[in-house]
């Protein structure tokens, strides 16, 4: 039996109900699917900022310090060896790491849908008739969540990039805003409701239905 969410206007008045896609927001949890999923994602995102340089890397060092023999002390090639103060590091960090993780793409579309689907069976899910402001007014948004009685962190999901929604939003701590194909699991985990309106629920069914 499909899945039933009421619909809201911005000022919290029903404007009726809207019959969700199973496929999409009937799909059952599994943790290690929705686990891996974040993973693979976390990994993909993550930029190695740690470098350090090889011995043929730092500056100086050309000159054999000492001669090789007659000295009696160790003999050595460089000032810039790894055993040097100022020298090369051995096996350090190099930003040319990769850490990316490859994910099957219906694995993690299907982890999109759990969490999707999360939200919805919890009440996590508000749908709005529409979501749009006539001029950037960071004060409408916190009276639409007001009148919505949400008052914990918020991803409001918009059918496109949208400059007004956006800057009207930046200012709220608790409020982000992501366009609906740009949707995945790390953003919705990390909120606690999905705030939709009804275009955005059903471009979502037709951006998975290709």
């Amino acid at each position: 039996m499909s899945l039933k969410v009421p619909v809201y206007k911005m000022d919290g008045s029903a404007a009726g109900e809207l019959e969700l896609d199973d496929k999409i927001f009937g799909v059952k949890a599994s943790p290690a699917l929705i686990q891996q999923a974040v993973v693979a994602q976390q990994a993909n995102s993550r930029v190695a900022i740690a470098h350090t340089k090889t011995r043929g890397e730092v500056r100086g060092g050309g000159k054999k310090p000492w001669r090789q023999k007659g000295t009696g002390r160790a003999r050595h090639g460089s000032i810039r060896s790894p055993i040097w103060k100022g020298g090369g590091v051995t096996f350090g960090p190099r930003s040319d790491r990769n850490f990316s993780l490859n994910m099957n793409a219906k694995a993690k579309q299907r982890a999109l849908f759990m969490t999707l689907s999360d939200k919805a069976q919890n009440g996590k899910l508000v749908v709005l008739d529409a979501l749009e402001l006539p001029k950037i007014q960071t004060k409408a948004i916190a009276g639409m969540l007001k009148s919505l009685k949400l008052n914990k962190t918020v991803l409001a999901v918009l059918t496109k990039q949208d400059p007004t929604l956006w800057k009207s939003a930046r200012n709220l701590p608790k409020v982000n805003t992501a366009p609906v194909n740009s949707l995945n699991v790390v953003d919705i985990l990390q909120h606690d409701t999905l705030l939709m309106p009804k275009a955005a629920v059903e471009m979502l069914g037709k951006i998975y239905k290709r």
